[in-house]
């Protein structure tokens, strides 16, 4: 594999909104840039579940003011989507989609990274990979069957049939809301703890979602199972143990385990950027002020950040870009 001749003022490693965002912040700036994707451009909200009304406002979304004028008052998937692929589109912003970053490393005058389709050179790297690169398992037996799902898409194959949702977040109860809309036999297997969460701030599950969710419980249409553990899927049925400790086996069709994913930081790993537990999360460190790491010309931003919201993820692009030009121009007077 040959090097790309060019040598780049910086390398962004994934679009969605903050590589987005700071591939245009890079534009405003003179950078010579380039994004590489391995998906889609906004691949994490590509695979949010087809129609999903998302959580956010548009002026939390958006890439400029104005820009998002959905039907209602928050965008869908689809309406969002839309958004950023002609954000892209109307700026002609240079990115490539379907380009895995493999190796990430430094060197002399900057970092080297090679991807499945070619080798770049570039002075200052921005790492915005997302964080749902790893679906969390529950680590039970049977998780494996072809029936378990750890990312829910559509609910119509599932009509009339037995669905189990595992989770405490909005993914997986708006998972279940949507079986339960469409009419699977659907139950919500879900800790006390986040059943009866009201605070936004710890990560409640959002009122626009739960007040239908107990719509389709008063209806009869879902059931909530308040559990302890998952002890085994079956083909036909799944044995849990219920909070009060009894053991209870459900039948069966279908299972969307939700609890969560992880980021992919095996490029940040490569070239020793520090890690550290907040949470359930490993989280690089970084500057609070310029999100470089303590690896010299290597930046993060994004949702594996501690800026998580999508609002967060577009606005620091454009306040580091700035400062990595500024470095950039500092250097070549130098």
């Amino acid at each position: 594999m040959t090097r790309s001749r060019e040598k780049l003022d910086l390398l962004i490693i994934g679009a969605g909104p903050a590589g987005i965002s700071a591939a245009d912040a890079a534009a405003r700036e003179g950078l010579n840039y380039l994004v590489i994707e391995k998906g889609f451009i906004a691949h994490t909200i590509y695979r949010y579940p087809i129609g999903l009304t998302v959580f956010s406002t548009p002026d939390e979304l958006e890439m400029r003011p104005g820009a998002l004028q959905p039907c209602r008052e928050k965008p869908t998937r689809e309406e969002l989507l839309t958004h950023y692929v002609r954000f892209v589109l109307d700026r002609d912003l240079r990115i490539n989609t379907e380009e895995e970053a493999l190796e990430l490393r430094r060197e002399d005058d900057g970092f080297l990274v090679r991807t499945t389709r070619d080798q770049y050179a570039a002075a200052r790297v921005l790492v915005a990979v997302g964080a749902m690169a790893y679906p969390r398992r529950l680590g039970v037996k049977g998780e494996d069957l072809a029936k378990v799902h750890h990312r829910f898409v559509e609910a119509f194959p599932y009509v009339r049939k037995e669905a189990l949702v595992v989770g405490g977040g909005n993914s997986a109860a708006e998972a279940a809301l949507f079986l339960a809309e469409a009419g699977a036999r659907t139950k919500l297997a879900i800790w006390r703890s986040d059943w009866e969460n009201r605070d936004p701030k710890r990560g409640a599950i959002k009122h626009w979602v739960r007040a239908p969710l107990e719509t389709q419980i008063e209806l009869g249409r879902l059931e909530v199972l308040l559990f302890r553990e998952v002890v085994e899927i079956r083909e036909r049925d799944v044995r849990l143990v219920l909070e009060d400790g009894r053991e209870r086996v459900i039948p069966n069709d279908v299972v969307f385990v939700l609890i969560g994913s992880d980021a992919d930081l095996s490029l940040l790993r490569q070239v020793g950027v520090e890690i550290r537990r907040v949470g359930l999360c490993d989280v690089p460190v970084y500057d609070p002020e310029s999100f470089e790491t303590n690896v010299p010309g290597l930046y993060v931003a994004g949702h594996f950040t501690l800026a998580r919201h999508i609002k967060e993820a577009i606005a620091v692009p454009r306040r580091i870009v700035p400062l990595i030009a500024q470095s950039l121009r500092r250097s070549a007077v130098g």
